[in-house]
């Protein structure tokens, strides 16, 4: 639909939000002089130093440009060819990455259907029936979303149950971090406690959706996987000549917790956001709000002419659920106006 060209802050997503000045200015710093490609510059040497400080001496990270390329290389890792993913139905890489597992790995997605987008172990074990019958693609991977599509967040405990089940069926446990930091900030921990201590084997770190510009990692826990990384990336066309500038991006979050900051605030305006939906008649909220992300229901007559100054999407149209999305940028006035628009688009 037509969008007002001077429409105010975007509600649609975090990717639409600019890029965290300290991000920019080690962008800047990185680009002094030449250096070497491909990762093999000062910058790469101190990002790979600084994985290990985050998450543990064993874990290993690969810069890669973006987060559907972190899943198929870290999916790719762990897969053969009559393989398949457990993952829930609303999971990116089912709903958002155009097919991309299907295609590029040639693998079957085994979903299961949630009302939250939180798989359980119970959800695991449903589809270990097969395992062993060869007229049947292997479950070898599961794979999470942290957040999830729905904005909710695993716990490290629930991370844990789902990879101790996933490892004593002899799976392994891949966990797709577009938004990792934010489910981090939400439940007050370090990003080491939702990976490595919990059980995961491999994951994407986002940094996208947390102020910076295309920067990605693959991290791997899983030490006998680590050395194929460098092949498939490359085959999947995730390796960055001028890899220096992704990450210095990644050092940049790494650093003095950037990401916790711009995370916690994203977070603190989507409570803000959600908080001041309650007194608003007709308009309800379709999920708990843990991330960055509010799901809200509302009569079309709200939703339109909201749509027609802000930008946002609706996740469930027949329903008149909406999504919408604070970033790092998003300011308490962003909020407070858009809310004060609800106000009046609900009142009318």
């Amino acid at each position: 639909m037509p969008i007002d060209p001077m429409y105010p802050k975007s509600f649609a997503s975090d990717n639409h939000a600019g890029v965290h000045p300290t991000i920019l200015e080690a962008i800047s710093a990185a680009n002094v002089g030449d250096a070497p490609a491909y990762g093999d510059d000062t910058w790469t040497s101190t990002f790979e130093e600084k994985i290990k400080e985050t998450f543990g001496p064993t874990a290993e990270g690969f810069a890669v440009l973006n987060g559907a390329g972190a899943n198929m290389v870290g999916l790719a890792l762990m897969l053969g060819r009559y393989d398949a993913i457990i993952c829930a139905d609303s999971a990116h890489i089912a709903t958002h990455e155009a097919g991309a597992s299907e295609r590029l790995l040639g693998v079957k997605l085994m979903t299961v259907p949630t009302e939250d987008g939180k798989l359980r172990p119970a959800d695991i074990k449903s589809r270990l029936d097969g395992l062993g019958n060869h007229h049947v693609s292997q479950p070898a991977v599961v794979s999470i979303t942290q957040t999830t599509e729905l904005g909710t967040t695993y716990s490290p405990a629930e991370i844990a149950a789902i990879a101790e089940v996933t490892h004593e069926a002899g799976l392994r446990l891949h966990l797709d971090g577009a938004r990792l930091a934010n489910a981090a900030a939400f439940l007050n921990c370090d990003l080491k406690a939702v990976t490595t201590d919990a059980g995961v084997d491999v994951f994407g770190f986002g940094g996208t959706k947390n102020g910076a510009l295309a920067a990605e990692a693959v991290v791997v826990l899983d030490p006998s996987l680590a050395h194929a990384v460098p092949f498939l990336r490359r085959q999947s066309l995730q390796l960055a000549s001028k890899m220096r500038f992704i990450s210095a991006q990644l050092s940049a979050l790494l650093t003095n917790d950037l990401w916790r900051q711009n995370a916690s605030h994203a977070n603190a305006m989507a409570t803000r956001l959600a908080t001041g939906l309650a007194d608003v008649p007709g308009v309800s909220l379709a999920h708990p709000v843990q991330s960055n992300a509010v799901f809200a229901t509302l009569p079309p007559t709200v939703a339109e002419p909201l749509r027609r100054r802000y930008l946002f999407h609706y996740w469930d149209e027949a329903a008149g659920t909406v999504r919408w999305m604070t970033a790092f940028d998003t300011t308490p006035e962003h909020v407070d106006d858009f809310l004060d628009d609800i106000h009046k688009a609900a009142a009318t």
